[in-house]
């Protein structure tokens, strides 16, 4: 029989690397079942890398436009009351509210809602009589003796001889009587808004962006792995402000050997400028922010897109990604995951 290793904060997360294609956006109706949109879930950092020169492209309607910037709620609630009538109706079966729990999913009775945009493709939504349809899921992980309470019918969490001394069952309910009056006031809401945070003037040593060709026809694939992880590691301190990319940095080798990727002769110099936003952000708002780049910067312009999942998530699909169009490559698109352990 084997043995199932403890999950530890010390086993390495996977990068998983896509190279491909996509098509012109439809505003009417966004694609979620192929990548790199299928990848976006519920976020909360995201930050929008691009030239500065193509700042003005997107400042009105990104930046300024306050009925774009993204808002969420905290609410006072038990796990009860989200199974009372009143919220369980109105909000889980229309599909309008998205929701994650404090909490980890291995040790403590957690719960998620998500209106099922970015759910994998086996979660289809379920008509109901009255010609409705419901997209939502709420995904309950509990504890043996809560399971037991709630009277409902769930699944053990994990596979079998690795759910550990304290396994959890797992629920998953779509389907609801019709909605009531909205009950969300009686539950002390308080609202965030997650304002941009505009960063510019970042005069950054910018590497040979492009996917190399020859990395396409290399059959061991060590080439697309050596540029992939280099570009990675570029775009990430790009985010994080880092002085190694800075033109003006001269750190002493003895303490950083990090060095910009490529030939040093084919590096170039320019400004760049960082977006960002931070809080509760729906797979909705992260789509259309991305529809929208593509159609209002120029085809032949580099951006990327990076979003971050929040570290303790009630469903293991959250994923670190990011997304880059390379310059003067209309169409297509290199894509990152980061997927830990649960």
């Amino acid at each position: 029989m084997f043995s199932f290793p403890t999950p530890s904060v010390y086993q390495n997360p996977k990068c998983f690397v896509t190279y491909g294609t996509m098509s012109y956006p439809d505003a009417n109706q966004l694609p979620t079942k192929v990548k790199p949109w299928s990848t976006l879930l519920s976020q909360d950092y995201v930050d929008l890398v691009l030239p500065e020169a193509l700042l003005h492209l997107v400042k009105e309607k990104i930046v300024n436009d306050t009925s774009r910037i993204p808002s969420y709620y905290r609410v006072i609630m038990t796990l009860g009351q989200v199974l009372e009538r009143d919220f369980f109706t109105h909000h889980i079966k229309i599909g309008n509210v998205m929701m994650l729990s404090e909490g980890k999913a291995g040790t403590d009775n957690v719960f998620s809602i998500k209106d099922g945009m970015a759910d994998p493709p086996s979660w289809q939504p379920i008509p109901f009589i009255d010609g409705s349809c419901f997209q939502g899921k709420l995904v309950m992980y509990l504890d043996k003796e809560t399971y037991e309470r709630a009277g409902l019918v769930g699944k053990p969490h994990g596979v079998k001889g690795g759910r550990g001394l304290q396994p959890r069952w797992e629920l998953s309910l779509i389907r609801v009587p019709a909605p009531s009056p909205d009950p969300i006031t009686q539950h002390h809401p308080t609202k965030y808004t997650s304002n941009p945070a505009l960063i510019q003037d970042l005069v950054i040593k910018i590497p040979p962006l492009s996917v190399p060709s020859t990395a396409l026809v290399d059959q061991t694939r060590q080439e697309l792995n050596d540029y992939a992880t280099e570009i990675y590691e570029w775009i990430s301190l790009v985010r994080l402000e880092s002085p190694r990319v800075k033109l003006l940095d001269n750190i002493d080798p003895y303490l950083s050997t990090y060095a910009i990727p490529g030939d040093p002769s084919e590096n170039n110099e320019g400004r760049l400028c960082k977006i960002s936003w931070q809080g509760f952000i729906s797979p909705d708002w992260v789509l259309n922010t991305l529809a929208e780049l593509i159609k209002m910067l120029p085809p032949k312009a580099w951006f990327s897109l990076s979003t971050t999942p929040f570290s303790r998530v009630a469903i293991g699909y959250g994923a670190d990604c990011t997304i880059m169009r390379p310059p003067s490559s209309p169409g297509e698109y290199v894509l990152w995951e980061i997927k830990g352990h649960e």
